[in-house]
């Protein structure tokens, strides 16, 4: 199964390895949550005036984040259409490199898990977990580690 990624590097920080390895990993992520064929989605890249930005217009808060999500789908109900050529766009994941940096020099691993911690948890997102009560947040944040471990990007 290929999900389609469109990767936009507003920051033009990312190697061609970076991308590649997140491209793996969210194909991985994909399978094992058994997403359907033809799925879509885009990631951008962002430094952390630019995530602020969307943070303060689509949620209020006024200081830069690490990762936000956009599902396409979000709180609607799945539409039963005979296109089945027509993929299905989970939407938008938009993650701060800036950010990546600091929180991987403050966590005390690397750049590359960072990455791709923020990415599976924007990935997920998509997917409609959470993170608002204290088993969703257990079972997203378990989640997140048993695909970061699956790829062996492990703390």
């Amino acid at each position: 199964m290929d999900m389609q990624i469109d990767f936009i590097d507003e920051t033009n920080s990312l190697t061609n390895k970076e991308k590649k390895d997140v491209e793996q990993l969210l194909q991985l992520a994909a399978e094992m949550e058994k997403v359907k064929e033809r799925a879509e989605l885009s990631i951008t890249f962002v430094d952390n005036e630019s995530i602020r930005s969307l943070n303060k217009e689509y949620r209020g808060i006024d200081r830069e984040t690490d990762v936000l999500s956009f599902a396409l789908n979000d709180g609607e109900e799945e539409v039963d259409h005979d296109f089945e050529e027509m993929p299905e766009l989970l939407g938008d994941i938009v993650v701060s490199v800036e950010k990546a940096a600091t929180q991987a020099e403050e966590y005390g691993h690397s750049y590359q898990r960072e990455l791709g911690f923020l990415v599976v948890h924007g990935f997920l997102h998509l997917l409609g977990y959470h993170h608002e009560e204290k088993e969703a947040e257990k079972i997203m944040f378990a989640r997140q580690e048993q695909i970061l471990s699956a790829y062996g990007l492990e703390r």
